[in-house]
């Protein structure tokens, strides 16, 4: 089966691939379609911007299409950066300007509350119209420093007590197990695997 993934977020793919490794599933991005243009995320949440995204990429593409809109929520912050996550610091998809703007901004916070979550949302939509839906959140504290190199985002930044390291520090397999995306992902595979058995029986 053909799949579809929304991104051009080459570590946000890795994480899915792997996520969704052993499915009989073929995985393709905007990579593979040069000429197809990225939805414009103008939304107010992160499911609209999914769904949205979806929509227009299933449409493009004719397969079944995967589309998630993800982001950081601080409390401290009023909930921001939220849908503005990947563009906090202006350009689109600058994570180190992301996380100097981010570190910044929280530096005069006291330890107690300095508390966030990662949210994501995704939309599995298919060309005739039949949409899945999940939603993955992960709670953990925006540390005072970066730590960690792998992840990308504000993954250097998003301390997890009950590991005591940031999400850029964990292996990724750890990090697929309780990331927001990595349970958004699994409620995906879950359904993926409903569809891969429906067409089998089919």
């Amino acid at each position: 089966m053909k799949l579809f993934v929304a991104t051009r977020n080459k570590g946000k793919l890795r994480e899915i691939e792997d996520l969704l490794m052993g499915l009989d599933v073929q995985i393709f991005s905007y990579d593979d379609f040069p000429d197809l243009s990225e939805t414009l995320e103008d939304c107010d949440s992160f499911r609209e911007n999914a769904m949205k995204k979806g929509r227009e990429a299933a449409l493009a593409t004719g397969i079944l299409s995967l589309a998630d809109d993800s982001g950081l929520m601080v409390d401290a912050l009023g909930g921001a950066p939220g849908v503005h996550s990947a563009r906090y610091a202006g350009k689109q998809g600058d994570h180190a300007a992301n996380n100097s703007k981010l570190l910044d901004e929280m530096r005069t916070i006291p330890c107690g509350r300095r508390t966030a979550r990662f949210v994501c949302f995704m939309a599995l939509i298919s060309p005739d119209g039949r949409t899945w839906e999940s939603e993955g959140i992960c709670e953990g504290i925006i540390a005072r420093d970066f730590a960690g190199s792998g992840g990308f985002g504000f993954d250097p930044l998003f301390y997890l007590p009950e590991f005591g390291k940031t999400m850029a520090e964990l292996d990724l397999r750890v990090k697929n197990s309780i990331s927001h995306r990595g349970r958004a992902l699994q409620q995906i595979r879950a359904i993926l695997i409903e569809i891969l058995s429906e067409k089998g029986n089919g």
